[in-house]
Order: structure tokens, then sequence, then C-alpha cells
């Protein structure tokens, strides 16, 4: 399997296939949830060890990530600080005070491409770009969100819509 490993190809690519891939988010929420899961992660395990995540950090640039109040108090202890303090710095809290999120895009913590907190990311971080997870049909208007940003979802799509045979 030949992979992309651009990211100029992939949002070109990306551009080209906006009606193809309309289509194959139709098609995949017709099918069956867990066939799509078992095909979503044997491509992942076979697509993610052959891409250097860290060397790209275009999620970085890209994502809103939520972020709880453990995430808060983890990293607030990394970098020396107080919860308030690094909330006023960092973090947005929505109007119920119970959603919080990274206040800006790209991340503060994203620096020459690789993130200043690695060992101490927030799970949005961790688990992005969230292939391995069941029920990826549930998922399908953010994975295709980041398509065009994502060398591993844009290989991972790629390759689904040749397993399935998928044309337009």
């Amino acid at each position: 399997m030949k992979l992309t490993t651009t990211l100029t190809e992939i949002a070109r690519a990306a551009e080209e296939k906006e009606a193809e891939n309309l289509a194959f988010r139709s098609y995949l929420q017709s099918q069956n949830s867990d066939d799509i899961d078992e095909l979503v992660q044997e491509l992942d395990t076979l697509i993610t060890p052959q891409i250097d995540c860290t060397s790209c950090g275009n999620c970085c640039r890209n994502l809103m990530i939520n972020v709880t109040e453990d995430e808060v108090t983890v990293l607030a202890t990394h970098l020396n600080t107080t919860n308030t303090e690094l909330k006023e710095k960092y973090i947005e809290t929505g109007s119920s005070n119970d959603m919080m999120i990274i206040n800006t895009i790209p991340c503060h913590f994203l620096h020459e491409s690789r993130c200043t907190i690695y060992e101490h990311r927030f799970a949005g971080c961790r688990e992005f770009p969230a292939l391995h997870l069941p029920k990826f049909n549930k998922r399908l208007f953010t994975t295709f969100t980041h398509y065009s940003t994502c060398l591993i979802i844009y290989n991972v799509v790629e390759e689904m819509k040749k397993r399935v045979s998928f044309h337009v």
C-alpha cells in the first residue's frame, strides 16, 4: 500500500474529491457499523505506524481541544502553576463553566511542529484521529473535516474506498 505523505498533496486531493467524499460518507452511513469499525481499525493499525505524527503537528494547528478539570490539574502541576493561572492563560470556559477548551488554534503548546507538553497532553490530543475507537460511523463529520489536514485520516479513508470497491 502506497501512502500519501505530504500535507500539500492531501489538501489538493481533498478539494478534488469533495463530492466523492460526500458520497462516501453517505455510503458509510448505510453500512454495518461493526464491519466499518473492523475495517477502520485494521487500516489504522497498518497505516498509523508508517506516519510520524510527532514531526507533523498539523492537528495541533487545526483542532479545537476539549479539556477536563483533571487535565488542567495535571498540566498545572507539570507547568508549576495553579489551575486558576493555567485556565486564565490557556483555557476558555463555556457559559455553564462545565465545558473547557484550549483558547487558541493553533495550540499554545505547539513549537516547531512538536508538542511541548507531549507527555501531559490532553485526551483529545492523545486519541486523535480516534480511528482506533468504536463507532466510527458516529464520527464521520469530524473525520471528514480533518481529511484534508491529517495524513492518517486521508490514507485510511482512501484505502477504505479501495477495500470496499467504492466508486462514484
